[in-house]
Protein backbone atom coordinates (compact mmCIF):
# COMPACT_ATOMS: atom_id res chain seq x y z
CA UNK A 1 0.00 0.00 0.00
CA UNK A 2 1.60 3.33 -1.12
CA UNK A 3 2.38 5.89 1.84
CA UNK A 4 0.03 8.89 2.97
CA UNK A 5 1.12 12.24 1.44
CA UNK A 6 -0.62 14.99 3.62
CA UNK A 7 -1.06 19.15 2.60
CA UNK A 8 1.28 21.89 4.51
CA UNK A 9 0.31 22.10 7.89
CA UNK A 10 -0.44 18.60 8.43
CA UNK A 11 2.25 15.37 9.17
CA UNK A 12 1.07 12.07 8.47
CA UNK A 13 2.92 9.59 10.63
CA UNK A 14 1.81 5.75 10.41
CA UNK A 15 1.30 3.16 12.45
CA UNK A 16 1.24 -0.56 12.44
CA UNK A 17 -1.94 -2.77 12.30
CA UNK A 18 -2.00 -3.22 16.18
CA UNK A 19 -1.61 0.31 17.24
CA UNK A 20 -4.94 2.30 17.49
CA UNK A 21 -4.00 5.70 15.97
CA UNK A 22 -6.66 7.69 18.09
CA UNK A 23 -4.87 6.29 21.24
CA UNK A 24 -1.31 6.69 20.06
CA UNK A 25 -2.25 10.23 19.03
CA UNK A 26 -3.56 11.24 22.55
CA UNK A 27 -0.85 10.14 24.09
CA UNK A 28 1.73 11.89 21.63
CA UNK A 29 -0.38 15.15 22.40
CA UNK A 30 -0.03 14.10 26.37
CA UNK A 31 3.85 14.17 24.82
CA UNK A 32 3.67 17.95 23.53
CA UNK A 33 3.40 16.91 19.61
CA UNK A 34 2.74 19.41 16.98
CA UNK A 35 -0.97 20.22 15.96
CA UNK A 36 -1.51 18.75 12.42
CA UNK A 37 -0.11 15.35 13.06
CA UNK A 38 -1.64 12.39 11.77
CA UNK A 39 -1.47 9.25 13.03
CA UNK A 40 -2.99 6.66 10.67
CA UNK A 41 -3.40 2.92 9.99
CA UNK A 42 -4.97 2.38 6.52
CA UNK A 43 -5.29 -1.59 5.83
CA UNK A 44 -7.23 -3.65 3.38
CA UNK A 45 -10.51 -4.01 5.57
CA UNK A 46 -10.13 -0.78 7.70
CA UNK A 47 -9.27 3.03 7.64
CA UNK A 48 -8.14 4.46 10.85
CA UNK A 49 -6.78 7.85 11.42
CA UNK A 50 -6.73 10.78 13.81
CA UNK A 51 -5.55 13.80 14.09
CA UNK A 52 -4.05 16.39 16.47
CA UNK A 53 -5.18 19.81 17.30
CA UNK A 54 -4.17 22.39 19.51
CA UNK A 55 -7.21 24.81 20.26
CA UNK A 56 -6.89 28.82 21.14
CA UNK A 57 -10.46 28.61 22.12
CA UNK A 58 -12.39 27.14 25.20
CA UNK A 59 -13.30 23.47 24.92
CA UNK A 60 -16.68 24.19 23.75
CA UNK A 61 -16.76 25.76 21.17
CA UNK A 62 -12.68 24.25 20.22
CA UNK A 63 -14.92 20.82 19.39
CA UNK A 64 -16.71 22.19 16.52
CA UNK A 65 -13.68 20.48 15.27
CA UNK A 66 -15.64 17.39 15.26
CA UNK A 67 -18.22 18.58 12.37
CA UNK A 68 -15.79 19.87 10.36
CA UNK A 69 -13.64 16.89 10.70
CA UNK A 70 -17.47 15.48 9.60
CA UNK A 71 -17.34 17.30 6.80
CA UNK A 72 -14.64 17.38 5.64
CA UNK A 73 -14.70 13.54 5.20
CA UNK A 74 -18.65 13.78 3.75
CA UNK A 75 -16.65 15.87 1.28
CA UNK A 76 -13.59 13.37 0.56
CA UNK A 77 -15.77 10.61 0.00
CA UNK A 78 -18.21 12.20 -1.82
CA UNK A 79 -15.73 13.25 -4.59
CA UNK A 80 -14.01 9.80 -4.87
CA UNK A 81 -17.41 7.47 -4.65
CA UNK A 82 -19.95 6.78 -7.50
CA UNK A 83 -22.45 9.54 -7.20
CA UNK A 84 -25.48 7.48 -6.05
CA UNK A 85 -23.93 7.08 -2.87
CA UNK A 86 -25.62 8.97 0.08
CA UNK A 87 -23.24 10.33 2.81
CA UNK A 88 -24.62 11.81 6.47
CA UNK A 89 -23.33 12.53 9.54
CA UNK A 90 -24.97 12.28 13.00
CA UNK A 91 -24.50 14.75 16.15
CA UNK A 92 -22.36 12.60 17.71
CA UNK A 93 -19.90 11.26 15.34
CA UNK A 94 -21.46 8.63 13.60
CA UNK A 95 -21.31 7.92 9.45
CA UNK A 96 -24.04 6.89 7.74
CA UNK A 97 -23.54 5.80 4.25
CA UNK A 98 -26.45 5.10 2.22
CA UNK A 99 -28.71 4.86 5.51
CA UNK A 100 -26.90 2.57 7.49
CA UNK A 101 -23.88 3.25 9.88
CA UNK A 102 -20.51 3.19 8.20
CA UNK A 103 -17.75 3.87 11.47
CA UNK A 104 -17.72 6.35 13.30
CA UNK A 105 -15.71 9.95 14.68
CA UNK A 106 -14.40 9.94 18.68
CA UNK A 107 -13.00 13.29 20.20
CA UNK A 108 -10.98 13.69 23.55
CA UNK A 109 -8.68 16.17 24.53
CA UNK A 110 -6.22 17.19 27.98
CA UNK A 111 -9.65 18.92 29.52
CA UNK A 112 -13.73 18.29 30.09
CA UNK A 113 -14.09 22.02 30.99
CA UNK A 114 -16.05 23.31 28.71
CA UNK A 115 -14.77 27.09 29.21
CA UNK A 116 -10.63 25.86 29.49
CA UNK A 117 -8.90 25.96 26.52
CA UNK A 118 -7.40 22.69 26.17
CA UNK A 119 -4.00 21.79 25.55
CA UNK A 120 -4.87 19.48 22.76
CA UNK A 121 -7.98 18.28 20.87
CA UNK A 122 -7.55 14.66 19.06
CA UNK A 123 -10.20 13.55 16.38
CA UNK A 124 -10.23 10.65 15.23
CA UNK A 125 -11.79 8.44 12.17
CA UNK A 126 -12.74 4.69 12.28
CA UNK A 127 -13.95 3.29 8.95
CA UNK A 128 -14.72 -0.52 7.77
CA UNK A 129 -13.63 -0.40 4.25
CA UNK A 130 -14.91 -3.98 3.88
CA UNK A 131 -17.85 -5.88 5.81
CA UNK A 132 -17.45 -7.14 9.07
CA UNK A 133 -18.38 -10.82 8.17
CA UNK A 134 -18.09 -11.81 4.84
CA UNK A 135 -20.22 -14.70 5.32
CA UNK A 136 -23.61 -13.27 6.26
CA UNK A 137 -24.49 -10.55 3.88
CA UNK A 138 -27.49 -8.70 5.10
CA UNK A 139 -27.33 -10.02 8.47
CA UNK A 140 -26.76 -6.90 9.91
CA UNK A 141 -28.40 -4.35 7.38
CA UNK A 142 -27.75 -1.05 10.18
CA UNK A 143 -24.58 -1.33 9.82
CA UNK A 144 -22.66 -1.82 5.95
CA UNK A 145 -19.13 -0.70 4.71
CA UNK A 146 -17.93 1.14 1.73
CA UNK A 147 -17.34 -1.88 -0.13
CA UNK A 148 -20.75 -3.23 0.74
CA UNK A 149 -21.83 0.44 -0.73
CA UNK A 150 -20.46 0.17 -4.05
CA UNK A 151 -17.55 2.18 -3.28
CA UNK A 152 -14.88 -1.03 -4.12
CA UNK A 153 -12.43 1.52 -5.99
CA UNK A 154 -12.09 3.73 -3.16
CA UNK A 155 -8.79 3.46 -2.35
CA UNK A 156 -8.25 3.77 1.64
CA UNK A 157 -4.73 5.89 1.25
CA UNK A 158 -6.17 8.11 -1.26
CA UNK A 159 -9.47 8.45 1.03
CA UNK A 160 -7.23 9.52 3.83
CA UNK A 161 -5.34 12.55 1.79
CA UNK A 162 -8.68 13.42 0.12
CA UNK A 163 -9.90 13.99 4.03
CA UNK A 164 -7.08 15.83 5.13
CA UNK A 165 -7.34 18.78 2.11
CA UNK A 166 -11.32 18.39 2.68
CA UNK A 167 -10.95 19.19 6.73
CA UNK A 168 -8.25 21.57 6.14
CA UNK A 169 -10.49 24.09 3.79
CA UNK A 170 -13.31 23.60 6.23
CA UNK A 171 -11.09 24.25 8.97
CA UNK A 172 -9.72 27.90 6.97
CA UNK A 173 -13.26 28.16 6.84
CA UNK A 174 -14.35 28.17 10.51
CA UNK A 175 -11.22 30.09 11.08
CA UNK A 176 -11.75 33.03 8.48
CA UNK A 177 -15.64 33.33 8.75
CA UNK A 178 -17.29 32.01 11.89
CA UNK A 179 -19.30 28.69 12.31
CA UNK A 180 -21.95 30.20 10.24
CA UNK A 181 -21.13 28.55 6.96
CA UNK A 182 -19.67 24.92 9.29
CA UNK A 183 -23.69 25.15 10.74
CA UNK A 184 -25.04 25.54 7.80
CA UNK A 185 -23.78 22.74 5.77
CA UNK A 186 -23.51 20.54 8.37
CA UNK A 187 -27.32 20.92 8.88
CA UNK A 188 -27.74 19.75 5.18
CA UNK A 189 -25.55 16.43 6.16
CA UNK A 190 -27.01 15.94 9.58
CA UNK A 191 -29.85 12.77 10.42
CA UNK A 192 -32.53 12.65 12.59
CA UNK A 193 -33.08 16.57 12.62
CA UNK A 194 -36.99 16.16 13.49
CA UNK A 195 -37.36 12.98 14.84
CA UNK A 196 -37.25 10.87 18.13
CA UNK A 197 -34.28 10.09 19.83
CA UNK A 198 -32.65 9.28 22.58
CA UNK A 199 -29.29 10.97 24.34
CA UNK A 200 -27.81 9.78 27.35
CA UNK A 201 -30.54 8.33 28.90
CA UNK A 202 -32.74 11.33 27.92
CA UNK A 203 -35.32 11.43 25.02
CA UNK A 204 -37.22 13.67 22.67
CA UNK A 205 -36.99 15.52 18.80
CA UNK A 206 -33.63 16.64 18.07
CA UNK A 207 -34.37 20.00 16.99
CA UNK A 208 -31.18 20.85 15.39
CA UNK A 209 -27.64 22.60 17.38
CA UNK A 210 -26.92 25.65 18.99
CA UNK A 211 -24.04 27.91 17.73
CA UNK A 212 -21.51 25.41 19.71
CA UNK A 213 -23.11 22.76 18.21
CA UNK A 214 -24.73 21.23 21.46
CA UNK A 215 -27.75 19.36 20.40
CA UNK A 216 -30.83 21.08 21.48
CA UNK A 217 -33.53 18.23 22.66
CA UNK A 218 -37.37 18.75 23.11
CA UNK A 219 -38.75 17.12 25.46
CA UNK A 220 -42.51 17.28 26.13
CA UNK A 221 -42.41 21.44 26.70
CA UNK A 222 -39.00 21.69 27.82
CA UNK A 223 -35.81 21.96 25.15
CA UNK A 224 -32.66 20.72 26.44
CA UNK A 225 -29.28 21.68 25.57
CA UNK A 226 -26.80 18.67 25.54
CA UNK A 227 -23.27 20.03 24.86
CA UNK A 228 -20.99 19.10 21.99
CA UNK A 229 -18.09 18.17 24.65
CA UNK A 230 -20.64 15.42 26.54
CA UNK A 231 -19.24 13.22 23.36
CA UNK A 232 -15.68 13.19 24.56
CA UNK A 233 -13.80 9.98 25.79
CA UNK A 234 -11.17 9.45 28.14
CA UNK A 235 -7.59 9.81 26.34
CA UNK A 236 -6.04 6.46 26.22
CA UNK A 237 -2.78 5.95 26.64
CA UNK A 238 -0.87 3.93 23.44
Amino acid sequence: MTAATFPPLLTGRAVDGVTDPFAKACALAVLGCDAGLVVHNVQADRLRAAIVFAPERPLEEAMIALPVCGIGFQNALGALAPPEVAVHLTWSGGIEVNGAACGRFRAAASTRDPQAVPDWLVIGLDLPLLPVDDDAPGATPERTSLYAEGCAEVDGVALLEAWARHMLVWLNTWEDAGAARIHTEWMGLAKRVGEAVAVDGRQGTFLGVDERFGMLLRDGRDTHLIPLSSRLEEGEAA
